[in-house]
């Protein structure tokens, strides 16, 4: 009986410590954890039975569902998207080989420019201006023969002139330059944009000479005055720097009517400016000197031809 009340009182005691004691099945659940047997363990039955598969616990999101549909499942579709490429293939290389015949003869615009800037170059070497302008004079129906033949190419894609200008432009430029300064030479007077146009041939409705494109021209035509006026002093021409002074005084006053924006044409607009500059430099400096004939009447127009 003493033995009987003794066991009690340790269970008693056990519980009070312990009250959630480990049970047979939870030791032996971590028996595997602790042990050094290096076998794969078994699969657990129940496990196995309890798992759940996605199927079965989301009956409408299987895994097919999260499947990408392929391209190309849209057999109309996909055709006129092949048909709009191809014509988009067709286009540009029709431009390709449109802007190659271009640049041929454009090529050939930059090199007749070239020639007839090394002639000008010689009116800085006191050579005689009328021999000089005879000389380069030649290369201006080359020029005309050459922006006929560009016509030509562009009249077979009407409408797209603009699309293609950029092709030319800079040669152009380059061209109304060399013609205006030539053309100043002769009479002392600025080329205006029809007699460019004719000189070119460039006076129909769809081949024509661009206004930015003239207006470029000229201003890089500034460019050229005030060395030709040091060299011409130089030389002994003392009332050079007069006449273009009064020219380039005119030509900076009509350039300030215009509202140009703050593009490529407003900068040699800009330069305009220190050219004329230069040209006042050289005449106050030859004034101050003595050196100017007695004709000299000062703010006389220049609408004469230069000796």
């Amino acid at each position: 009986m003493m033995s009987s009340a003794f066991r009690n009182a340790h269970l008693t005691a056990s519980r009070l410590i312990n009250p959630k004691p480990f049970s047979s099945s939870s030791i032996l659940h971590f028996l595997p954890l602790c042990s050094g047997d290096a076998s794969p363990r078994r699969s657990n039955p129940l496990r196995h039975r309890n798992s759940v598969s996605p199927s079965s616990s989301f009956p409408f999101c299987s895994i097919s569902s999260f499947c990408i549909p392929m391209a190309g499942g849209d057999g109309q579709g996909s055709h006129s998207l092949e048909k709009q490429f191809d014509s988009f293939r067709v286009q540009l290389e029709e431009s390709a080989a449109l802007r190659e015949q271009i640049r041929a003869v454009v090529m050939e615009i930059e090199s007749a420019t070239r020639l007839i800037q090394a002639n000008l170059l010689l009116v800085h070497q006191s050579r005689p201006i009328p021999e000089v302008i005879e000389k380069s004079k030649e290369k201006i129906n080359d020029l005309k023969k050459f922006y006929g033949r560009l016509a030509e190419i562009l009249r077979e894609c009407p409408g797209q002139y603009y699309r293609y200008h950029g092709d030319w432009r800079s040669e152009t430029q380059a061209v109304v330059s060399q013609l205006a300064f030539m053309h100043w030479l002769e009479t002392g007077t600025l080329l205006v944009h029809t007699e460019a146009e004719e000189k070119l041939g460039l006076n129909s409705l769809e081949f024509g000479l661009e206004t930015e494109d003239y207006l470029t021209g000229i201003c890089f035509m500034s460019n050229d005055l005030p060395r030709y006026v040091v060299n011409r002093v130089t030389a002994g021409d003392y009332d050079c720097p007069r006449k273009v002074m009064n020219f380039l005084t005119d030509l900076h006053a009509a350039f300030r009517m215009l509202n140009l924006r703050n593009d490529f044409l407003r900068k040699k607009f800009d330069s305009m400016k220190y050219d004329l500059r230069r040209v006042e430099e050289v005449y106050y400096d030859v004034k101050i000197r003595g050196l100017i004939s007695g004709g000299d009447i000062p703010g006389v127009q220049v609408t004469q031809g230069q000796s």
